[in-house]
């Protein structure tokens, strides 16, 4: 959630949070109990009125805080991402969208600073993310470049999975490349390589992958349909070529390909507070194992937002635009 203040702080129901970092043994610095009395009257948060360009219609206002008590929490946001379902919220083309006038931002890392009385589960001095978003064989996977598509190389190679990364051609596609298979990722090919007849001979020395996760939709996600052993399914868990995904008749019919779809929302909705807990703690484990690591990141001032938009929002970026408060 992008919110600030003198404090950084951010009143929600407890509800809405979940204790997940401490329970997987990262603490952050203790914290003093503050009562509602000492938070600050109003704080400043990134708010959009109506829907349209996130660099036009995202305004730095001050939210008057009202206070604590019963479920609500007080937390101190520390961090967060502007990740693509931010600026697709923001624009008004995402599948969960927010009463307006609504704060930027889905994701982000949290202290508490006072809870209410009825609040057993939190104290402060906790760190905490938000539980839900609206406050905000081997595997081909499409658009390996995003912060998700690095996450996912990386769990594939802890699986014990080989990973061909498809990516859109650019200047620094060395650089890229290097990054990648540094990852784990064992090829990294462009959209162009892919549709190249010689592609076929990728797989003479590996089995035909069964799993394609692609993140872009359009003409890409057709090429990697064709990679598809027969059987095989593709994911799409996002749209970032704004087109739709393409499957021939032939490959659905010859090849019996499956097509699905995978929405970390739905999901949530699908799943228990409990079992959404298990997997942020198995990434927990990832990550103190050395086998899971953060995408490059950019830290940007709150006060600076204008210049994270833009930056996320252009082509190529690989590094990810975090708010810092």
């Amino acid at each position: 959630m992008w919110v600030c203040g003198t404090l950084w702080w951010v009143r929600t129901p407890g509800r809405l949070w979940r204790r997940l970092l401490p329970a997987s043994g990262c603490h952050g610095p203790a914290a003093s109990y503050y009562s509602a009395s000492a938070a600050p009257a109003r704080v400043p948060a990134l708010v959009y009125g109506h829907h349209g360009d996130p660099a036009k219609v995202v305004e730095l206002k001050n939210l008057e805080l009202a206070a604590v008590g019963g479920s609500d929490v007080l937390v101190k946001m520390l961090a967060a991402p502007i990740n693509p379902s931010d600026i697709n919220m923001i624009q008004g083309n995402y599948g969960l969208l927010p009463e307006l006038p609504a704060v930027g931002g889905n994701e982000g890392v949290a202290q508490v600073v006072a809870v209410g009385s009825s609040v057993t589960g939190l104290k402060p001095g906790d760190w905490v993310i938000p539980a839900n978003a609206g406050l905000g064989d081997s595997v081909i996977q499409n658009a390996s470049n995003s912060g998700v598509g690095q996450a996912v190389i990386q769990i594939a190679a802890a699986l014990g999975l080989r990973t061909i990364n498809v990516v859109r051609d650019r200047p620094d596609i060395q650089k890229l490349t290097d990054r990648l298979k540094s990852l784990g990722a064992e090829h990294v090919i462009t959209e162009e390589e892919l549709r190249r007849p010689e592609m076929k001979n990728l797989f003479k020395d590996m089995p035909q992958p069964r799993l394609a996760l692609n993140c872009v939709g359009g003409k890409s996600s057709t090429e990697l349909l064709r990679q598809l052993a027969r059987g095989g399914t593709m994911v799409t868990y996002g749209g970032m070529a704004k087109q739709p995904v393409i499957a021939s008749v032939s490959l659905l019919i010859f090849k019996d390909l499956k097509l699905r779809g995978f929405w970390l929302s739905q999901w949530k909705k699908d799943h228990s507070p409990d079992q959404f807990k298990e997997l942020i703690l198995t990434l927990c484990d990832l990550i103190r194992q050395g086998q899971l690591t953060a995408p490059a990141c950019s830290q940007v001032p709150l006060q600076d937002y204008q210049r994270a938009l833009e930056a996320s929002m252009k082509p190529f970026v690989s590094s990810k635009q975090i708010l810092t408060m």
